[in-house]
């Protein structure tokens, strides 16, 4: 009996410690800068840019003005280029690459 009670304790503790950790959904302007600094850091990564270099270029793509909505090959690319950064393989990195080409603008 006391195994079981110390069960639920344990399963609403677990339950409602997950609650807390919810996260704050992100407004439709924070989601784009984001997008916009993967984007810019694929690049640089691509580039292989480093140090002053790559601060430079990250400003410069940071305030740029948004381009043209991407083409899917383009977000392929970035999203490509994130994953290998990220070194995801396998089921993680199907997962990612779907999620980024879904969340991309187009």
């Amino acid at each position: 009996m006391k195994a079981v009670i110390a069960l639920v304790a344990l399963a609403v503790y677990a339950s409602s410690a997950l609650a807390v950790e919810e996260k704050k959904e992100a407004s439709p302007a924070q989601k784009a800068q984001q997008e916009k600094m993967k984007a810019c850091n694929a690049e640089a990564g691509e580039k292989g840019l480093k140090g002053d270099e790559r601060k430079s270029f990250m400003s410069t793509c940071l305030g740029a003005k948004p381009a043209a909505p991407a083409t899917q090959q383009e977000k392929m690319k970035n999203c490509n280029a994130e994953a290998g950064s990220k070194e995801l393989k396998g089921d993680e990195r199907k997962k990612f690459m779907s999620e980024c080409l879904k969340g991309s603008p187009s």
